[in-house]
């Protein structure tokens, strides 16, 4: 009797790969908010798969911190409390911070031309928080590649994906995208200048300023 694909395994892990990447995507889209259930069925029967990979990829996604169970409501997407958000963002002041003191060592020309192009760029987006959110995400991943650095990669390319349960923009807030700006621009006048210490700093800053007005937006009090 010939051995069928589903029979070996193989078909059932790329299944289960593919349904692990279509739901990290929705969630990276916003498509799954925090706090959205994550019914099984609903799942695969949209994803055109059976409920074992969409089972095996929530468990991964879990796993992550992206998903809980919600007493009452079975699994959710994640989503945050107060403490939660205040300690990611302490954890990405640090890693952006490390991210911009390496970039000062080892960014080469062309990375830096290419920082100075992405704000040139921004600049017509300051009244649009959607496409400045864009704009910033862009900014940040060339530092994240000018600091050559494949681990501290990973690790904020995990980041990424938590901040992604968060609501919204922080650039919607009032003045929020213009400071964003300024602050973007000295944290590259530090890289020019291969000034890592300053330029750390200027990271941490940034990010601690939008944690801030995060927490206001969220839950309208002061970090």
């Amino acid at each position: 009797m010939p051995i069928r694909k589903d029979d070996t395994g193989s078909e059932n892990l790329s299944r289960s790969e593919f349904a692990y990447t279509r739901l990290m995507a929705m969630i990276r889209s916003g498509e799954l908010r925090g706090g959205q259930r994550l019914r099984e069925v609903e799942l695969a029967e949209q994803l055109g798969v059976s409920r074992t990979p969409v089972r095996e990829a929530l468990r991964r996604i879990g796993s992550e911190g992206l998903a809980q169970n919600s007493p009452g409501r079975g699994l959710v997407v994640t989503e945050y409390d107060k403490q939660q958000v205040r300690e990611l963002y302490a954890l990405r002041a640090a890693l952006e911070g490390a991210a911009a003191g390496l970039a000062t060592r080892h960014a080469s020309p062309a990375e830096i031309a290419l920082m100075h192009e992405i704000l040139e760029r921004s600049v017509a987006a300051l009244e649009a928080p959607a496409e400045m959110m864009r704009m910033n995400a862009r900014f940040h991943s060339a530092i994240h590649e000018a600091a050559h650095n494949r681990y501290l990669a990973q690790a904020l390319a995990q980041m990424s994906d938590a901040l992604a349960l968060l609501p919204g923009t922080t650039f919607a807030a009032p003045n929020r995208a213009r400071e964003a700006h300024d602050e973007h621009l000295a944290i590259l006048r530090a890289l020019e200048r291969r000034a890592p210490d300053e330029a750390e700093a200027l990271a941490r800053r940034h990010i601690e300023l939008a944690g801030a007005t995060r927490l206001r937006m969220m839950f309208g009090i002061e970090s």
